[in-house]
């Protein structure tokens, strides 16, 4: 037990060290490629930290060899939107109150027809996805390409937009502090490196929550919903933590909404290809709480009042899935 603690603690802390050479260098490369900030955040970024949850799908519905791995690679696919939606978005929230780089009760400066138009083309890909998951007809795996499809257009999009004026100033490439323009080696070096680190740490840190979980008598489905979804959020959540820390709140956004979208199309496509793609109730409820969420926080950005205190209240959402979950399996057993 306590072993798996020490691992636990390590790999989060090797994950949070890597995000820190993660970030640095994605953001030489996009300035190096000419993609604009937010694409940066929203395409480059999100795509490297969505790496471990994709990658969980995948070997759950691909190499599962029965219906509770492939049940665990869908739960993965409905997961982390639900942790992106109730986790990440409001660690923003807190870590601006935390900064105070932003008036807590004052709207939070950033693009909100961009931010809008994301989480509403989200919104409208989830609830497909979600229909999806209660009715079954032949042509079901088909549609997966459709989402697949969805994300090529949306990352196409994102690099052609212009973007915002850059955040802050672009810190030296850790990998050459030295130079005032770092080169296109030790850039793919360095950014490559640290997504290798975040993944196989990610990898460390959901197998050693599981040790923990049953250490303590937690049951593994409850492991799986509840615990397993923040895990392999955590780059997502780290990248958060270290751009608000730089005063770089916009990327933070742009990065958890374009892991949003990638949560929406590419896991959910694997899932309808390997998988029936049908939902009990536990992933009823997670999808519920998402939508919940989001359709909370267009509102919120449509009417220009999203503050950092309400981006915070948003955790609340979290806390009702885990309330509703844990109820449950206490009333099975």
């Amino acid at each position: 037990m306590s072993v798996a603690v020490a691992a636990l603690l390590f790999s989060a802390a090797c994950v949070y060290w890597a995000c820190e050479y993660f970030v640095n260098g994605v953001e030489w490369f996009g300035r190096k490629a000419g993609v604009s900030q937010n694409a940066v955040g929203t395409v480059l970024a999100a795509f490297g930290t969505a790496l471990p949850e994709s990658v969980v799908t995948f070997v759950a519905v691909v190499f599962g060899h029965d219906a509770a791995a492939k049940d665990i690679g869908v739960g993965a696919a409905l997961g982390g939107p639900l942790v992106l939606a109730t986790v990440a978005y409001p660690i923003v929230g807190i870590m601006l109150l935390i900064t105070r780089s932003q008036p807590p009760r004052k709207p939070i400066k950033l693009n909100r027809q961009r931010l809008s138009r994301d989480q509403s083309w989200f919104l409208l890909i989830f609830a497909f996805k979600i229909a999806l998951g209660f009715v079954a007809f032949a042509i079901k795996p088909w549609l997966g390409w459709l989402f697949l499809a969805a994300y090529v257009v949306y990352t196409y999009s994102e690099v052609m937009h212009d973007g915002d004026a850059p955040e802050g100033e672009l810190e030296p490439l850790m990998f050459q502090p030295k130079a005032r323009e770092p080169s296109w080696t030790m850039t793919a070096v360095q950014t490559v490196l640290a997504l290798i680190v975040i993944f196989v740490a990610s990898r460390v840190f959901v197998s050693q929550l599981g040790a923990v979980g049953s250490g303590l008598g937690i049951s593994a489905t409850v492991v799986a919903l509840l615990f397993s979804p923040v895990a392999t959020e955590l780059p997502e959540i780290m990248n958060a933590i270290i751009w608000i820390r730089q005063g770089k709140h916009r990327l933070a956004l742009s990065n958890i909404s374009g892991s949003m979208m990638i949560q929406a199309t590419i896991p959910t496509a694997l899932g309808l290809f390997f998988t029936p793609w049908l939902f009990d109730r536990a992933l009823t409820v997670a999808a519920i709480v998402t939508a919940v969420a989001i359709a909370g926080l267009l509102v919120l950005l449509r009417r220009d009042a999203l503050t950092p205190r309400r981006l915070a209240y948003f955790a609340a959402g979290y806390a009702a899935f885990v309330t509703g979950i844990v109820s449950f399996h206490l009333k099975i057993n």
